[in-house]
């Protein structure tokens, strides 16, 4: 028996998220058949991010044990040959027997990518957020600089009981335009559920004028949902990669 550890990219658009769903398709579950099918035996993957539907990703990470002979580096090679072409591992490598891709220290990196300017552009609709006003990112990276270190995030996550600690660290956020191209790049040690899209929501307040940026200070203490921004639709969102520490 081996662990094999996998580095997975994938287009979520066509999608209903990484795990695994009674009435639509997920990533974890082509992950689980096309496995099982090459091994030869039942596979069951185990995530490190179970991203949302429409949610893309560069480096997620998944693993799983086999009793298969064939080489871990040579999974990778096999996979991508029976895969849907918007799903690829970008490597396979043994792991240690203990390795949880949930339940180690990490340092995650995501983007929010946000296209900026009159109409949409239709070669950027499945991999950003159209939004007509415009925005000022000096004044969504002065809002932002408030988030780095660490804090009680209950105001920029969706309530789930079963996650009572909120408290998660930001190493960095940075806010840069290229063209009509904004993009949101925040790396933590974690993420609350939809945090990152209700960051990007209230960062579109800021942006669009609506509140100050010294206003995200305020709604970070006030540990209350209702006082963030709206969530931010999940095709702008990709995860970036795990760093594992």
């Amino acid at each position: 028996m081996k662990r094999v550890k996998l580095t997975v990219a994938y287009d979520g658009t066509n999608y209903c998220g990484w795990q695994v769903q009674p009435n639509g398709n997920t990533i974890e579950a082509e992950l689980n058949r096309h496995l099982s099918e090459l091994l030869g035996e039942e596979i069951r993957v185990i995530g490190a991010s179970r991203t949302d539907a429409g949610v893309h990703a560069l480096g997620n990470v998944a693993v799983f044990d086999t009793n298969a002979r064939m080489p871990a580096e040579k999974i990778s090679y096999a996979m991508n040959t029976r895969l849907p072409a918007d799903i690829r591992i970008q490597c396979s490598e043994e792991a240690a027997p203990d390795f949880h891709p949930r339940f180690c220290e990490t340092r995650k990196t995501y983007e929010y990518r946000i296209c900026n300017r009159k109409f949409p552009n239709p070669c950027e609709r499945l991999y950003s957020l159209f939004y007509y006003w415009k925005l000022d990112e000096k004044r969504m990276q002065q809002a932002a600089d408030c988030l780095v270190g660490t804090h009680d995030f209950t105001s920029f996550c969706t309530n789930r009981p079963e996650v009572p600690d909120r408290v998660r660290t930001i190493y960095g956020i940075t806010v840069e335009r290229q063209g009509d191209m904004i993009t949101i790049r925040i790396t933590g040690n974690g993420f609350l559920y939809n945090m990152v899209r209700i960051i990007t929501g209230t960062l579109l307040r800021v942006g669009s004028g609506m509140l100050e940026p010294e206003e995200m200070q305020r709604i970070l203490e006030a540990k209350d949902r209702s006082r963030a921004g709206e969530t931010a639709r999940p095709e702008g969102l990709t995860l970036v990669k795990i760093e594992y520490l």
